[in-house]
């Protein structure tokens, strides 16, 4: 049983406040699957609707006048029972049913049972999602597994992954032997990726053959998700997925508009981009003018790279055989790309926004996030070289930015220097957003006034 870090947070959701759960994301991520095994486990009766499997199922909400009129028509429609209290009723596929999102509400209120959906958007129109009731429903957005989960999926104890955590919490080398081993599963982990199908395969198979099989029955239900998305867009749509790879791997790993069309202007097909990232395809890295806080003011939207939404995929895009070249440790494959899409897969996963920064003065930085109300620099480094990087040094010497500390990820082992903390590229799977909301009480001065 493969371990997802969103199990803990269903059971957390669902020990208070009877909200409903909407698990969103890309295909074939394992929604599904852990929202369906929360509630067989969590609850004595569960109910599931499916509204692609079942497209009738949208007749339970259409014109529904009344909470009354919905759950009745629900109770003919599921041979599971409807017991008050003990049920958690799971609609997925709710971007066929946007009538299902703005009826929860009313659902949530009524109290009788507890509710869960998932959809993917792929294909979808976004406006019924975006009309969710606040308050009521609570959305979560679903990754691929990430590295953590991977790890402990092949088998590595807990334990290991805590060892791990309290040396990066001290800033602490790694027992070599440890630190050897990981690396490995890294390089193992840039093959597989974190697609579910994909990493039970290998589970159960160790067979890199059938890991690829899985992954690319994956591309081709994304590609026939394309297809059906808007045959006007459709062509770029094609383009932009299939470039992902050889842009990556160019110099600069920024996104050529003029590769796709020589007339090709952003605003345009800006839209085209959007689908992708909120299709759960391509993860948009924007750069900014400073690297100062907040990041989004200084974002630039027409300058961006594109990084593939799983580690994985993009190995199984790249030519037939890079595979066993990557774990066999051979030289002439550019690790540079790879290493930095998971870099940005495990960020995005872990709550961070993706921007970088590229100044003709200063130079590249692969990564600059916030974490704890600073900018945090983040290198990428494939390389024995890693010690190398002009342009953090260029940035973290700039006084007016006033940047307390940055991580160099790269092959070794834990170390220092001044303001740089060099990490192993396994240890990003510690990297997370903070989510501490500082105090906002402010009482205004009324003498005079009152």
């Amino acid at each position: 049983m493969i371990y997802r870090k969103i199990d803990a947070f269903l059971k957390k959701a669902y020990s208070s406040t009877p909200q409903c759960v909407l698990v969103t994301g890309a295909r074939q991520i394992g929604k599904t699957h852990s929202i369906r095994k929360f509630g067989r486990e969590a609850f004595k009766h569960f109910v599931e609707v499916n509204f692609v499997e079942t497209p009738g199922a949208i007749q339970i909400f259409h014109n529904a006048q009344s909470v009354e009129e919905i759950i009745s028509r629900l109770s003919a429609f599921t041979s599971q029972p409807l017991v008050e209290n003990e049920t958690l009723v799971f609609f997925d596929e709710v971007q066929k049913c946007p009538e299902c999102v703005t009826q929860m509400k009313f659902l949530v209120e009524d109290g009788r049972f507890r509710y869960a959906m998932s959809g993917s958007l792929l294909g979808v129109e976004l406006k019924g999602l975006r009309s969710a009731p606040v308050g009521y429903i609570d959305v979560k957005e679903m990754y691929p597994l990430d590295f953590e989960e991977f790890i402990l999926a092949l088998g590595v104890n807990q334990r290991i992954v805590d060892t791990l955590k309290a040396c990066f919490d001290q800033r602490k080398a790694v027992d070599p032997v440890i630190h050897d081993r990981l690396m490995s599963l890294f390089y193992l982990y840039l093959v597989v990726g974190g697609m579910p199908a994909a990493v039970s395969r290998y589970v159960k198979t160790n067979n890199i053959q059938e890991v690829v099989a899985a992954q690319q029955a994956i591309i081709n239900l994304y590609r026939l998700d394309i297809s059906q998305y808007d045959p006007q867009s459709k062509l770029y749509l094609d383009e932009i997925f299939d470039l992902i790879p050889s842009e990556l791997d160019a110099k600069n790993k920024r996104f050529i508009l003029k590769n796709l069309n020589e007339n090709f202007k952003f605003s345009r097909y800006k839209d085209s981009f959007l689908w992708m990232k909120n299709a759960g395809i391509a993860l948009p890295t924007y750069n900014v003018e400073e690297p100062r806080v907040p990041l989004r003011l200084n974002e630039q939207r027409n300058l961006f790279k594109l990084f593939s939404s799983d580690v994985g995929l993009l190995c199984c895009q790249y030519a037939n055989g890079i595979q066993l070249k990557m774990l066999s440790g051979e030289i002439d494959i550019n690790f540079g790309a790879i290493f930095e899409n998971v870099v940005a897969q495990e960020l995005t996963a872990h709550g961070f926004s993706l921007y970088y920064f590229n100044s003709k003065k200063l130079g590249e930085l692969d990564f600059v996030v916030e974490h704890g109300g600073v900018v945090l620099p983040i290198e990428v480094k494939s390389g024995k070289d890693y010690a190398k990087h002009k342009a953090l040094s260029n940035v973290m010497n700039t006084p007016e930015y006033g940047i307390p500390e940055a991580v160099v990820l790269c092959n070794d082992n834990v170390h220092t220097a001044g303001a740089v903390v060099y990490l192993p590229v396994y240890m990003v799977m510690f990297l997370v957003a903070r989510e501490e909301v500082p105090a906002m009480v402010f009482k205004p001065d009324l003498s005079g006034l009152e």
